[in-house]
């Protein structure tokens, strides 16, 4: 091999291994994912799976089918999903961005702050959520004693408002984190300019931040979105296998529609629906923006 073949082969071998984990770790499971949603896979084909009869079609007929309990629970929980992702999303990204602008100019003190404001995004998800769950408890918890109340808040309607507000606690110190990288990119001659030209605060904000932001809040909001959708590790810890059903969200009722009724070909086809949806979410949002940044001159 001569050395400017090396030299073409190097970018391939390097991104070799990374290539081979992501085989490994996402596309084969997800493949077996789809193969048993194929099969009447339940408990007494676990020694081996490939034995199961053949389903066909049968287990995501099952799943959509919502005039059965079934896919009734199932439309239901899709959209306990929905309007939890996009409150979490709205707030995560509000909270984010006043952060983010309020510890935009240097300050004293503003460095420990930013660290401060991070703290919810380096905190293992199991040691914040559990802390979460001994402050919402009803007799014990830090949050009826600072409110005065008698809630309670992990079960009823109040457990899918403290869902939302546990996952935006966890979720927007990331959005703070890359929309402060955003900020430190736009240029402060364009403020300056704006500021010349008679442009108050909030309209050099809603003219010159925003805009540059842009390109950031299009894949910030995809990602929050992505993430909050296919959450499990928060509703689990927080209310455990037994979720309310006012926040029995997607992930867990797939978890338990596989593993409590011992039905993994139902709640293979169920994990492979949600994929599709989230696939057509991310295809559909990432045309829309590119369309929308192509009709406006000079992006």
């Amino acid at each position: 091999m001569t050395s400017r073949s090396r030299r073409r082969a190097l970018p391939y071998l390097l991104l070799a291994p990374a290539l081979a984990a992501e085989l490994v770790i996402h596309v084969l499971p997800m493949l077996a994912g789809v193969g048993m949603s194929l099969l009447k896979l339940t408990q007494f084909f676990l020694r081996d799976w490939t034995a199961a009869p053949f389903a066909g079609p049968g287990n995501y007929e099952i799943a959509v089918d919502v005039s059965g309990p079934v896919g009734a629970a199932l439309l239901k929980s899709f959209g306990i999903s929905l309007a939890y992702s996009l409150l979490v999303v709205a707030g995560s990204w509000a909270l984010g961005l006043l952060g983010a602008v309020l510890l935009d100019k240097p300050f004293r003190g503003r460095g420990a702050l930013r660290t401060l404001f991070l703290v919810p995004f380096a905190l293992p998800v199991f040691t914040s959520v559990i802390t979460w769950n001994f402050l919402l408890q009803r007799d014990t918890g830090l949050v009826n004693r600072v409110l005065g109340t008698d809630e309670f808040w992990l079960i009823g309607a109040n457990s899918f408002v403290s869902l939302v507000v546990v996952t935006i606690w966890r979720s927007w110190s990331f959005a703070f984190l890359t929309l402060t990288a955003g900020l430190a990119a736009v240029s402060a001659q364009l403020h300056e300019a704006a500021s010349v030209d008679g442009a108050g605060r909030w309209r050099r904000f809603r003219s010159v931040t925003l805009p540059q932001l842009a390109p950031v809040n299009r894949v910030l909001v995809l990602v929050l979105f992505l993430w909050t959708f296919n959450e499990f590790t928060t509703p689990y810890t927080l209310f455990g296998k037994a979720a309310p059903q006012e926040a029995s969200v997607l992930s867990i009722h797939v978890y338990n529609a596989s593993f409590a009724t011992w039905n993994f070909g139902v709640g293979s086809a169920m994990s492979v629906l949600l994929l599709l949806f989230l696939l057509a979410v991310s295809l559909v949002y990432l045309w829309v923006t590119n369309r929308r940044r192509a009709d406006v001159p000079g992006v």
